[in-house]
């Protein structure tokens, strides 16, 4: 993984969860942007000597997404 898909990782994480307080915070004047939907990703594995069972869980709303689109386009304009 390199320095430039870190940085872009970093950014969408930042952008999603800024999108989301921004999200909760306007949520009583604008209720849309409270309105969510819950991604899961349970990645679970057996191989006899390694056991694991992961929960990923992603909540996105309007606001996020918007939060997500920021962050890309900030990325773009950093190059």
């Amino acid at each position: 993984m390199g320095k430039e898909t870190l940085i872009l990782l970093l950014l969408l994480i930042c952008g999603l969860l800024c999108g989301s307080i921004i999200g909760e915070i306007l949520g009583p004047w604008v209720p849309f942007l409270t309105k969510s939907k819950v991604i899961t990703w349970s990645p679970a594995a057996d191989l006899e000597i390694l056991k694991y069972d992961l929960n990923f869980q992603v909540k996105l709303n309007l606001a996020s997404v918007g939060g997500l689109a920021l962050a890309f386009w900030i990325h773009r304009r950093m190059k």
